[in-house]
């Protein structure tokens, strides 16, 4: 008899994973009764013809929120005085004063903080967060589902959701198998780790590590490395078009060569449109010099920002735009979801540009993947002021420690030395793709392309 498996959606981050690569396919083939546990506004059902079970509670506990945020700033604080590293507060975020409401929830958070300093008190503090959660009508929903149904195992496809806490309490509560995938890179230490589950599926053994590093409950035997889906598709060449006919359908010149902007989101680099400007400038300098190039601007997908609409206006004659097919359905970042279509567009960028830069993006991993190099921004820009957040901070995170060597990206530390970098890339005297493909396989793990099926090993091995 065919092994029931829920792919647990509580937000939308997880489709381009678990949705849109061949992570199901290769699921079924293994002999997996697939379904799709959904919490999120997109239907999978009647988008994409999925076995699809619909969540339409969406209630968490009024003060999990509360308690989650003091959770989080209890853990960096532990991680402060635990690794004596300075670098765990500047992972917070500064607390809401403004109304009456936001300050009665920051006393209280900071209450709570005050009261559950310690590794004990984060004990404390997960305990009330559950104690929380079973008491909401969520739970029981979602216990009600899950006796009807009976899955043989609920697969997470996020660590860090706050809305997926009842689902798999009620899960447990059922005696059925918990797993949950690490989603980003940079999470762990950054304190994301939201939900509790029997198994963690990483990305690496750096990760695994870091899981037994931050979360002294976690045991071994419970971490599985599988890779992460994410960059799959960059191996899959049934996805590449030609030159020619990429170029036609972006209107792009085939005469140029292009470099890829890729954009940041506004709290990671609240002044990226100038960086934007910069490498326009550099561009337009080495076109007067003799070179034919262009920029492909691609934004991050959540970022509804206007901030860039002078400059790339100002530069329209080097500046191509080529959105990310993504699709809003809701008004949060999480329910702005990728299509299908947006991984063979990635994939195509990657391939037809020449290089990409950016302000510290895992786009990084994208481009080394089609051998491609990355210029990462590191300097300020002479807008920054007070209350605007300097990019350099986000150089000096964990995740970044993970380099091999400084050479793992082309840093540009002066803006005056931006020119000098393109050129030096365009004409094969500098790249960073031979230390950021060790980067990559440190980051990644050693098997990017098999992934999805090391997932479903472990699922296996589980269930076994």
């Amino acid at each position: 008899m065919k092994k029931k498996i829920f792919v647990f959606f509580p937000d939308g981050v997880g489709l381009r994973n678990f949705v849109f690569t061949d992570f199901k396919d290769i699921g079924e083939n293994k002999g997996f009764d697939i379904h799709y546990w959904n919490n999120t506004v997109f239907s999978l059902k009647d988008n994409l013809g999925f076995n699809e079970v619909k969540i339409e509670n969406h209630q968490t506990h009024p003060l999990t929120p509360l308690y989650l945020r003091a959770r989080k700033h209890i853990e960096l604080n532990v991680s402060k005085r635990k690794f004596d590293d300075q670098v765990y507060p500047t992972y917070k975020f500064p607390f809401n004063y403004r109304g009456f409401k936001n300050t009665l929830k920051t006393l209280y958070i900071k209450s709570l903080i005050g009261l559950n300093n310690s590794e004990r008190g984060i004990e404390r503090i997960r305990k009330k967060i559950n104690t929380l959660e079973r008491s909401t009508s969520k739970y029981a929903y979602c216990k009600a589902q899950l006796e009807v149904h009976k899955p043989d195992l609920v697969f997470c496809t996020t660590q860090r959701a706050s809305q997926s806490i009842s689902a798999l309490l009620a899960a447990k509560d059922l005696g059925i198998p918990t797993a949950t995938f690490v989603y980003s890179w940079d999470n762990v230490p950054k304190a994301m780790q939201v939900v509790e589950t029997d198994y963690y599926f990483v990305w690496s053994d750096l990760m695994k590590a870091e899981v037994l590093q931050y979360y002294p409950f976690v045991k071994e035997e419970q971490i599985f490395v599988t890779g992460t889906p994410q960059f799959e598709t960059h191996f899959d060449t049934s996805l590449l078009e030609s030159r020619v006919n990429f170029f036609k359908q972006y209107s792009l010149d085939v005469n140029k060569k292009y470099i890829c902007y890729s954009g940041d989101d506004e709290t990671t680099s609240p002044l990226d449109q100038y960086y934007l400007e910069d490498l326009a400038n550099a561009v337009r300098s080495l076109n007067n010099k003799g070179y034919n190039l262009g920029i492909i601007y691609r934004k991050c997908p959540v970022d509804f920002t206007k901030r860039y609409d002078a400059v790339i206006e100002a530069n329209k004659d080097v500046i191509e735009v080529i959105d990310p097919i993504w699709k809003q359905v809701g008004t949060m970042w999480n329910e702005v979801l990728p299509a299908k279509e947006d991984l063979k567009l990635l994939y195509n960028v990657c391939e037809h540009s020449e290089f990409v830069t950016n302000v510290c993006s895992s786009t990084v991993f994208d481009f080394v993947a089609h051998n491609k190099p990355c210029i990462y921004y590191n300097y300020e820009q002479p807008q920054l002021k007070k209350g605007i957040r300097d990019i350099g901070q986000n150089y000096k995170y964990v995740h970044f420690r993970s380099m091999p060597s400084d050479q793992a990206a082309v840093f540009c530390t002066n803006k005056n030395d931006l020119e000098g970098l393109v050129q030096q890339i365009l004409d094969g005297k500098l790249s960073n793709v031979s230390e950021g493909k060790k980067w990559f396989e440190i980051v990644a793990g050693k098997t990017p392309t098999k992934a999805s099926e090391n997932i479903w090993k472990a699922v296996k091995t589980i269930l076994e």
